[in-house]
């Protein structure tokens, strides 16, 4: 791994982002609250629900993780992303541009 990798200032060691308590709160809590959704299509499924209304739940569940990537990503941006460019860290927008792209298969 190289040194800027390991270098970003929000970071307690390489690969880890610290985030703030409320910050993380409120990403749990959009965690548990789609966890609930996959208990909820797994209950459906062994009550042998109808196909139609699993899907729509499923649907209800890609956007929910949707939404939280999508502020993971605005996070990541604005903090560590900014931050490594700021300190000339340049190979952090190779690391981005692999992610979007794996995010975008």
């Amino acid at each position: 791994m190289s040194d800027s990798k390991k270098s970003c200032p929000k970071c307690a060691e390489a690969r880890h982002t610290l985030r703030g308590a409320e910050d993380k709160k409120k990403m749990i809590n959009r965690l548990s609250r789609i966890e609930g959704q996959i208990r909820g299509l797994k209950g459906m499924v062994e009550e042998d629900a109808y196909c139609p209304d699993i899907m729509l739940q499923v649907s209800a569940v890609t956007a929910a993780l949707n939404s939280f990537n999508r502020c993971l990503m605005e996070n990541h941006l604005k903090n560590c992303v900014t931050e490594d460019l700021k300190a000339d860290r340049v190979d952090t927008m190779d690391e981005l541009i692999e992610v979007l792209q794996k995010l975008m298969r």
